[in-house]
C-alpha cells in the first residue's frame, strides 16, 4: 500500500478540511473508530481521517486532491458489509470517504416509476419514500435501517425480494461517478431504453469502489402492494421445499416475492440468542420454508390462495406443518426470525466458516447434500448453519467445526473449510460469492475460481480507469 508521496500528513488534512469544512473531516479516534472496523469485528485498520464530503463536487475534489497526492482511497457506505471491502489496511495511509451527509432524496416520478437519491441515503428511507407516493422500492435485507444505497450499488447487494424484482443491478437505471481522477460522469438517465453504447453503470454496480465513487443514483420503483400474506411452514427436506416452490407458483403465479429456506440449526440459534423470539411451530422439524405472497389490488384474496397451496403441500407429503402470519405484527415477527439469523450466528463463539453461495435453484438440493457429505466426510461433528434465498439459489451455507473458536488466529486463518465447500460449487457451476462480493475476505477465491481470461479483462479495466490504484487498494485484486 502506498502511503501519500508528495505532501505531509498535516498538509493533507488541511487540504482535505479547506474541501469539506471542519463538520466535514474526522481525525479524533473516537469518531473514526466505528469506521476502522468491519461489522463482523474480523477486519480492522486505520486512517488519517474519514473524510465526509456534502455534495458531489466535494468528492470530485477530494479524489483530485487523493490522485495528485498519490493517497489511496477507501469508498465507505453503512460499513455492514460481510467481506471487509470498506475496512482501511493497517497503516496504509487510506483516507476513508463516506457519504453519509450526502443524503438527500433528490426526486420521487410516481408517473416515470423512478426514485433519484444520493448514495449516502439509508435505504429505509428510500423504502419510505417510495411508500410516501404509493410505490415500492423492493431492496430488502436485514441492515437495510442502517446500510446506504451507494454500498448496496457498490456490492450489488441481493435481498430477499431476488426472486421477483432481481438483484440491486436490476433496479438501476443510471448513476453518477466521481472517477478515479475526479472527473464526474453524470449517467444519471432515467430512461427504459437507451441503446447508445456501452453502458457504462454496469462497470461501477458491484465493482466495490475499486473503479470510482456512486454519488447518486436513478432507480427503479414499483406499484405498491395492498395485500399480502406471509406463511412459515415445515418441509419434508430441500428437495420437498423446492418442489413446493413449483407447487405455489402453480397455485399463485408471479405473487410470490420471497422464498426462503431455513434449516433447524439457524432456528436454534435465534431462539437461543435473540430475545423475544418463539417458533412458529409447535414442534421442531428439520428444514422450514418462509413465504410471501403480495399483490397490488387490496382486495385480492391471497390468504385463501396460500392456504389451498400449502393444504395441496401437506397431502403431498412435502411439508410438515404450517402457520400463516394472521397480522402484519405476526408477518414482521416470521420475518425477524430470518433476518435475525446472522445476528445470532454473531453470538456463539465457535469459528464459523460462512459460505455466500449460489447454484441453480433446480441443483440447490444436491448441492446441500453433497456439500453436507464431503463436509461430515472430513469434519466428524461440524456443525452446519444453512439458510438462504431458495428461490433464486443463494445459500448461506456456514459451518461451525468442532473445537475450532473464533479467538484462535489459526481457525480463522484456516482455508481447508471454505475450499472444500466452494470446489463442490465449483462442480456445480456456480458462484462462490452469490450477494456479498469480493471485499477483503475473498481475493484468494477469486484468482482460484475466475478464468484467467475473466482476470484479465477486469485487470485492463482497474488499470484502465485507476491507473494510480488509488482506488479501494487491495479489494477484489491483491
Amino acid at each position: 500500500m502506498n502511503a501519500p508521496l508528495s505532501i505531509p500528513r498535516s498538509e493533507l488534512l488541511q487540504r482535505l478540511e479547506k474541501i469539506v469544512g471542519p463538520q466535514g473531516l474526522l481525525t479524533e479516534p473516537q469518531d473514526v473508530e466505528p469506521h476502522v472496523v468491519d461489522w463482523r469485528r474480523i477486519y480492522r485498520g486505520t486512517t488519517p481521517a474519514v473524510v465526509r464530503p456534502a455534495s458531489t463536487e466535494e468528492v470530485a475534489a477530494v479524489i483530485r486532491l487523493c490522485a495528485e497526492t498519490r493517497t489511496p482511497v477507501i469508498p465507505q457506505g453503512g460499513n455492514t458489509g460481510m467481506c471487509g471491502a470498506s475496512t482501511p489496511h493497517a497503516d496504509a495511509g487510506e483516507v476513508i470517504v463516506t457519504l453519509s451527509r450526502m443524503n438527500r432524496v433528490i426526486d420521487v416520478d410516481p408517473l416515470n416509476n423512478t426514485l433519484t437519491a444520493q448514495a449516502g441515503c439509508i435505504l429505509a428511507s428510500l423504502q419510505q419514500a417510495a411508500a410516501d407516493v404509493d410505490r415500492l422500492f423492493p431492496l430488502s435485507l436485514g441492515a437495510e435501517g442502517s446500510c446506504q444505497i451507494g454500498g448496496n450499488l457498490s456490492t450489488n447487494a441481493g435481498g430477499v425480494n431476488v426472486l421477483r424484482y432481481g438483484n440491486t443491478r436490476d433496479l438501476v437505471l443510471g448513476i453518477e461517478v466521481v472517477l478515479p481522477d475526479g472527473r464526474i460522469w453524470n449517467g444519471l438517465r432515467t430512461l427504459r431504453k437507451d441503446n447508445t453504447g456501452y453502458d457504462l453503470k454496469h462497470l461501477f454496480i458491484g465493482a466495490e469502489g475499486t473503479l470510482g465513487i456512486i454519488t447518486t443514483a436513478a432507480l427503479k420503483i414499483f406499484s405498491r402492494p395492498h395485500a399480502a400474506v406471509t406463511a412459515w411452514a415445515a418441509a419434508r427436506d430441500p428437495e420437498a421445499a423446492l418442489e413446493f416452490l413449483a407447487l405455489l407458483r402453480a397455485h399463485c403465479g408471479d405473487r410470490v416475492t420471497a422464498y426462503e429456506l431455513i434449516s433447524r440449526r439457524c432456528l436454534d440459534l435465534v431462539l437461543r440468542h435473540i430475545p423475544g423470539s418463539r417458533d412458529p411451530l409447535a414442534s421442531p422439524h428439520g428444514w422450514y420454508i418462509l413465504t410471501e405472497l403480495n399483490d397490488i389490488n387490496a382486495a385480492t384474496q391471497l390468504r385463501p390462495e396460500l392456504e389451498r397451496a400449502l393444504e395441496d403441500g401437506i397431502e403431498r407429503g412435502l411439508l410438515r406443518d404450517a402457520a400463516l402470519a394472521e397480522s402484519a405484527a405476526q408477518s414482521q415477527a416470521l420475518w425477524r426470525i430470518r433476518e435475525s439469523v446472522p445476528e445470532a450466528i454473531n453470538s456463539e463463539p465457535g469459528m464459523l466458516y460462512r459460505h455466500d453461495v449460489a447454484v441453480a435453484v433446480s441443483q440447490v438440493p444436491a448441492f446441500i447434500r453433497d456439500a453436507e457429505r464431503a463436509l461430515l466426510a472430513k469434519f466428524p461433528g461440524a456443525s452446519i448453519v444453512c439458510f438462504g434465498h431458495l428461490g433464486d439459489g443463494n445459500l448461506h451455507y456456514n459451518t461451525y467445526i468442532e473445537g475450532r473458536l473464533r479467538a484462535d488466529a489459526a481457525a480463522r486463518a484456516a482455508h481447508d473449510v471454505t475450499d472444500l465447500v466452494y470446489d463442490i460449487v465449483r462442480e456445480y457451476g456456480g458462484s462462490f460469492s452469490a450477494e456479498h462480493g469480493i471485499g477483503l475476505a475473498k481475493v484468494a477465491e477469486l484468482r482460484r475460481y475466475k478464468s484467467p481470461v475473466e482476470l484479465e479483462l477486469m485487470q485492463t479495466l482497474k488499470r484502465t480507469l485507476d491507473p494510480l490504484g488509488i482506488m479501494n487498494p487491495g479489494k477484489v485484486f491483491a
